[in-house]
């Protein structure tokens, strides 16, 4: 089984994750997982983000160990 990255959201913070899509371009779906906004950006709730993107990688590690396919759009 290969080994799931670990990662902290201060890392997440450095590499810009937080950083959304300009206010005008929103999808009205995503306010729960908007923190805030700066200028006209919305900045993404990394909390909430670190908990799903490690769910997604453990299924992804569920699968890819079961000799699955996957296909990243």
């Amino acid at each position: 089984m290969s080994k799931i990255p670990n990662f902290t959201i201060r890392e997440m913070l450095e590499a810009g994750v937080h950083f959304g899509h300009k206010k005008n371009r929103w999808n009205p779906q995503m306010s729960q997982f908007i923190y805030g906004s700066k200028g006209d950006l919305h900045i993404i709730d990394l909390s909430k983000t670190y908990v799903m993107l490690n769910k997604a990688l453990e299924v992804i590690s569920n699968v890819a160990s079961n000799n699955g396919k996957i296909l990243f759009v």
